[in-house]
């Protein structure tokens, strides 16, 4: 399915809310006619590229309106990484208004449903279950993300959960039975899967990083393995239309702040 895809400006709504000044958006949109349910998509640690970009468009060809913050728009990459690398972990910082400002452009857009979700990857995976506690989505998709400290507090009352993490992945061993063990805890609707065979970041269709550190990637397991990115794109995809096209919750977000 093919998409048309623009870049948006959200600095109206992130900055007065205490995120960004400026903040730029990738919004990728589905052929045809809407309204569609929107995806959040909460970039890996590199920031935006073509695989995210390509990530984006996969996703309105799956019928969702996707829109993914760059959240390093205001400084860049080396002056923004740190701050929201913390943030991602801590729960603090105006990341989470630049993403909540992210998903007011959506909620409101003439071509939307109301039903938002948010898909994130490696340090998007952990922006994405810090945030799916908060009262902003309707579902999230978190893949490769570091666990919050503290689940419990960080999941109660949680919106429906997908995780995706691979087995290879040394930052993130057990990470998949914690989140699983956590939800099941938690009462909180979830499809969590360990890729025995799979290391991080394997949902990409292509390696990303400094061209001289991608031989010691591979050696340490990270980048694609598109058996395992097939199957998890599969239960996303099918997780999301469960739960966007007909929510289980109402879509009236209050978005805790911190």
């Amino acid at each position: 399915m093919s998409v048309a895809e623009e870049t948006i400006d959200l600095s109206p709504l992130s900055g007065p809310t205490g995120g960004s000044r400026r903040l730029a958006g990738h919004l990728a949109r589905p052929a045809g006619e809407g309204p569609w349910p929107g995806v959040v998509v909460v970039h890996e640690a590199l920031g935006v590229d073509e695989v995210m970009l390509r990530q984006t468009r996969r996703l309105a060809g799956a019928g969702y309106l996707a829109l993914m913050p760059d959240l390093f728009t205001q400084g860049g990459a080396r002056r923004c990484l740190v701050a929201t690398m913390r943030a991602a972990m801590s729960g603090k910082g105006r990341a989470y208004q630049d993403i909540a400002a992210a998903r007011r452009h959506l909620a409101g857009h003439p071509d939307c449903t109301g039903a938002v979700g948010v898909i994130g990857f490696c340090m998007g995976g952990s922006f994405a279950l810090m945030t799916a506690g908060r009262g902003m989505f309707d579902a999230a998709s978190a893949n490769y993300g570091l666990l919050p400290k503290d689940l419990n507090a960080v999941l109660a009352g949680a919106c429906p959960v997908v995780g995706s993490y691979g087995g290879r992945d040394r930052m993130l061993q057990g990470s998949a039975t914690r989140l699983a063990t956590a939800l099941d805890r938690l009462g909180v609707v979830h499809d969590v899967k360990e890729y025995p065979d799979a290391g991080h970041s394997f949902l990409n269709d292509a390696e990303v990083g400094p061209r001289a550190l991608r031989p010691l990637m591979r050696v340490t397991g990270m980048g694609p393995h598109p058996a395992s990115a097939a199957d998890a794109w599969q239960r996303i995809e099918s997780f999301f239309h469960t739960h966007l096209t007909t929510p289980t919750r109402t879509n009236t977000p209050h978005e805790k702040a911190e």
